[in-house]
């Protein structure tokens, strides 16, 4: 058993994790550009509410992952980083200009969701694995 405590922020998982999270991105809303336009004139999109819940549940499969292996930071950072960062490069051709504000919302929400994720999935482990495991 290896006692000795772990970086918490390891550069090398926070770069996998984000491009983890880039690539479901690009599988999940990356492909779809277009928007909808209802009879009334209105429109919406151009993701669909069963693609941003399919790439959250995705991304739970590595933030948990990476938190129970005690890679809490590099597990909320990488992942908000690279939703954040393809975020960005998806939305950079809007011509209103008011993609960053989207950015924004992406990078606090994912931000909070993968620290509450990561945090729960490592206290959850730390309880499971009780007082005979002291280093997890």
């Amino acid at each position: 058993m290896n006692n000795e405590p772990r970086n918490p922020v390891s550069l090398p998982m926070t770069t996998v994790l984000a491009g983890v999270a880039a690539a479901v991105w690009a599988a999940w809303l990356g492909w779809d550009q277009h928007r909808d336009v209802h009879p009334d004139g209105s429109s919406t999109g151009p993701y669909e509410a069963w693609q941003v819940i399919g790439l959250g549940l995705c991304l739970l499969i590595p933030v948990c992952w990476s938190a129970f292996r005690g890679h809490v930071v590099p597990a909320a950072l990488g992942t908000s980083g690279g939703l954040t960062l393809a975020a960005a490069y998806d939305w950079s051709d809007d011509a209103s200009g008011l993609f960053m504000i989207g950015v924004v919302m992406v990078m606090i929400g994912s931000a909070a969701a993968t620290t509450l994720t990561a945090f729960l999935t490592s206290a959850l482990h730390k309880g499971l694995a009780g007082p005979a495991h002291p280093g997890h």
